[in-house]
């Protein structure tokens, strides 16, 4: 089993930034790939990023590109997801994600976090 705990959520104008945080324990690997995940109310759950915690490989949803930044510290087995210039649609519950498969489709991944919810105010 892995464990993931989310922190670093909040409300935040719009242009400003974030950085989310997700604490992984138990049966952790450099085998998996960690994603971060978004749902809006009534929307399904989005794609955001994702990155290979042996290579550090990353992948971005065409939505953040060029302006999120998922990284790793394998050390302190943590994945970072740095949001700048947010957007009001960027407003979600965010969640982070463990997988041995990775990709960008949910179900992909077997292990969630509980979530952490952003705002961003116009």
């Amino acid at each position: 089993q892995v464990q993931l705990v989310e922190s670093g959520g909040g409300l935040v104008q719009a242009g400003g930034s974030l950085r989310l945080s997700c604490a992984a324990s138990g049966r952790t690997s450099t085998k998996h790939v960690m994603g971060w995940f978004r749902q809006a109310p009534g929307k399904e759950r989005e794609f955001v990023a994702r990155i290979t915690l042996s290579g550090g490989t990353t992948y971005y949803g065409d939505s953040v590109k060029g302006r999120f930044t998922i990284s790793r510290d394998n050390a302190e087995n943590t994945v970072y997801l740095q949001m700048n210039s947010l957007k009001p649609e960027d407003t979600a519950v965010y969640y982070c994600a463990a997988s041995l498969i990775g990709g960008t489709r949910a179900n992909s991944y077997g292990y969630w976090g509980q979530g952490t919810q952003v705002t961003v105010s116009s």
